[in-house]
């Protein structure tokens, strides 16, 4: 039996002049799981995620976080609720250290830390995403995928009961895909809830209980992850074609 849920969107609808990019999107995250929201190029994941963190306003429906209304507040609001996320274009303050990177975050969190707590606690964050060894290293002068990484500590570092994740796991090569997938799973076995948009479908098996597919704005599918994924509009969707008759395909054959 499932207990209540912990983010409800209902009917969430964003515009940008007359292109519909969100179209009345409604779907439930209970606690503790990890939740994929798929769909092809465009489809409106991102802007989903942006309206969910208060990174955008919506233009109808409404975001509810533990039965509480949320979409009418800034993103800085719904952070100290207890919603962290990354982003698709990963966003560090290059000029810092990688320890203070993770120090902005903790000053933000519902019970911020200072001084030498936080030095501690970001020093922690940074060893669990594999890098303790850069502590004092400028963050501009990380590779991307170890700016990944740091984006991620500092999203940590809020201490949220919900993680938004958008395709953190792009651009890795298999070892580091593999360590990254073992990264999530920790973080999902301290009873993390986590939503995360991602096309690297061994990532999505891996991880991801249930996924949520859109197209087009609209949510197309919502079950078990190797439910969803054969089922034939969500095919027709990452394929853009008919797929009726023949071998049985699945949306991951052909977006891998």
């Amino acid at each position: 039996m499932k207990t209540a849920t912990l983010l409800s969107v209902r009917s969430a609808t964003k515009r940008f002049g007359g292109l519909v990019a969100v179209n009345e999107l409604s779907f439930d995250i209970y606690p503790g799981e990890v939740v994929g929201l798929l769909g092809p190029n465009g489809s409106g994941k991102t802007t989903a995620m942006n309206l969910i963190s208060g990174a955008l306003p919506v233009n109808g429906g409404e975001i509810l976080f533990h039965g509480q209304p949320i979409h009418t507040l800034k993103s800085h609001q719904i952070a100290r609720l207890g919603i962290a996320r990354t982003f698709q274009l990963v966003k560090v303050l290059g000029s810092m250290s990688c320890m203070d990177n993770v120090i902005a975050g903790l000053a933000f969190k519902p019970r911020p830390l200072f001084g030498k707590a936080a030095t501690q606690r970001a020093l922690a964050l940074l060893v669990q995403v594999g890098l303790g060894e850069f502590a004092h290293l400028p963050a501009g002068d990380l590779t991307y995928i170890n700016q990944k990484r740091l984006e991620l500590a500092r999203a940590l570092a809020l201490e949220p009961q919900i993680l938004l994740l958008d395709e953190w796991l792009a651009g890795l090569n298999p070892t580091e895909l593999q360590q990254g997938i073992a990264l999530i799973q920790q973080l999902q076995s301290t009873g993390l809830t986590i939503l995360m948009v991602e096309h690297v479908m061994d990532a999505v098996h891996a991880l991801c209980s249930r996924c949520v597919v859109m197209n087009a704005g609209t949510k197309i599918a919502d079950g078990p992850t190797a439910q969803v994924l054969k089922e034939p509009e969500v095919v027709r969707a990452y394929l853009g074609e008919d797929v009726d008759g023949g071998e049985e395909e699945t949306a991951e054959t052909h977006h891998a």
